[in-house]
């Protein structure tokens, strides 16, 4: 795309939140100019930000996604939105499609298949005939299934950053942290923290760099 794609990111869980907010980061055409973690959040920030997409959850606290969705077409009939959910419901679908979405996509979709989705629904298209969403693939051939906090976790740790210093930026407990990595590492087929930081750093070199 020629243009910056200035998106607003609405989702109720901080962690899901910032990690999907460092997924776009990576990119060179899609700007987060906002997030939201509730609706009233979502629908005010959509009105000063002015966004070109809404990626939004479907159980936003507050009355829902659907609800924002409606709201920020109402007054902003050009906004492209995302409904992002946990569970592939036919009806939810429907509904999505009834409130004005383009697209509902699960959200364990591979990292790189979000960013494709986003982008296809900015530039005009509509992906609802089916829920969107496999696994999102942490890298490598060897293809470890992380979800997007996941991804997260593994991100800051190929950071340097410590679990304590972790849950601070992610605004979560130190234990919680730590409940992560433990199937982190399982998933990934790995032993210690410095084999995810390893990862990590391979990753970023081979293949982020391509988004």
């Amino acid at each position: 795309m020629a243009n910056q794609v200035r998106v607003l990111v609405a989702d109720g869980q901080e962690i899901f939140r910032r990690g999907l907010t460092g997924v776009l980061g990576l990119t060179a055409d899609l700007t987060v100019v906002a997030e939201a973690g509730t609706v009233d959040a979502a629908t005010r920030r959509a009105g000063l930000m002015r966004p070109d997409l809404l990626l939004v959850d479907l159980e936003l606290p507050g009355g829902g996604g659907l609800g924002v969705v409606r709201e920020v077409r109402s007054g902003l009939p050009l906004v492209r939105s995302v409904v992002l959910t946990c569970s592939d419901d036919g009806g939810a679908r429907s509904a999505a499609r009834e409130a004005g979405a383009h697209a509902f996509v699960l959200k364990s979709a591979r990292c790189t298949e979000l960013v494709d989705i986003a982008r296809s629904v900015a530039a005009g298209k509509t992906l609802l005939r089916q829920s969107l969403g496999l696994a999102c693939i942490a890298g490598g051939n060897a293809t470890p299934v992380l979800t997007l906090n996941e991804w997260r976790i593994v991100d800051l740790i190929g950071d340097g950053l410590s679990n304590r210093e972790i849950g601070e930026a992610l605004g979560i407990a130190e234990k919680t942290v730590k409940n992560h990595v433990t199937p982190v590492l399982a998933k990934m087929g790995l032993q210690r923290r410095t084999q995810i930081a390893a990862f990590a750093a391979r990753r970023r070199d081979r293949d982020w760099h391509r988004v």
